[in-house]
């Protein structure tokens, strides 16, 4: 058998200026995803760590430093003095690389609990690197991605709430994910890039789109009519529009 893959590529157009991404069967009967690249293709694990793989036998490095961690506190009686190596740093770094082209892949196929899953565990994995690592520089490391990861979230909840049409609570997760990123740019003595943040930017423009965008609610089209007939000096069609709106009122 030949383990050349040109001929999955032949059929599988790569366009560098979409994210391509598929669900598959693999053989082993589990459902996987895959990513079409430049150069080839990866594939993903759905659950667990996309690469299938069970570090020092946990689903996941971010488990087994929780575990570690927890193990840690109740013998020293708190996490003061815990420690996360230069090597165990890098290996996250790449744990938190593997969930990115997962979530990434997720949301281009719209599994927004799944990414809700991903950016999660990513979050937790830059919060524990930030707080435990040993060097400097390995602790600020993952924090130059925390605004799109928070991003990324943000529009995994929105997008859940707006496939139940419910419009004013996606605006106001759109509003909490931007307050999230101004917080953090400002915890990290960056308050000067709030407003060139291309995340915040992209959350801001997108619930503009919405707001102008959505359905009206039947108060709004009450109220647009009522609008509209008292501007038309219809004043016993604005009367029945007073009473439909304080009967909803009620």
């Amino acid at each position: 058998m030949s383990l050349d893959i040109a001929l999955i590529l032949n059929n599988w157009d790569y366009n560098s200026n979409e994210v391509t991404v598929r669900k598959i069967t693999g053989i082993d009967g589990r459902p996987k995803i895959q990513m079409r690249l430049d150069l080839g293709i990866l594939q993903m694990e759905l659950e667990g760590r996309p690469d299938g793989t069970r570090p020092h036998g946990r689903e996941s490095l971010l488990e087994y430093h929780n575990e570690r961690l927890r193990r840690y506190s109740e013998r020293h009686g708190g996490n003061e003095g815990f420690e996360i190596s230069p090597d165990e740093c890098n290996d996250v770094r790449q744990e938190a690389m593997q969930f990115y082209h997962r979530y990434l892949s997720l949301f281009h196929l719209g599994d927004y609990l799944d990414v809700l899953r991903d950016t999660e565990h990513n979050l937790q994995l830059f919060d524990m690197v930030r707080e435990f690592a040993v060097e400097k520089n390995d602790r600020m490391s993952l924090e130059q991605f925390r605004p799109y990861v928070l991003m990324m979230n943000t529009r995994a909840r929105a997008c859940l709430s707006l496939e139940e049409r419910d419009f004013d609570r996606a605006l106001s997760q759109i509003s909490d994910g931007v307050e999230r990123i101004e917080d953090f740019l400002r915890e990290v003595d960056r308050e000067d890039m709030i407003d060139t943040c291309r995340e915040i930017a992209f959350l801001q423009e997108w619930s503009e789109r919405i707001r102008t965008n959505r359905p009206l609610s039947t108060e709004e089209k009450l109220r647009r009519e009522l609008r509209q007939a008292v501007e038309s000096e219809n004043y016993e069609r604005a009367a029945q529009l007073r009473d439909q709106l304080r009967e909803l009122a009620m």
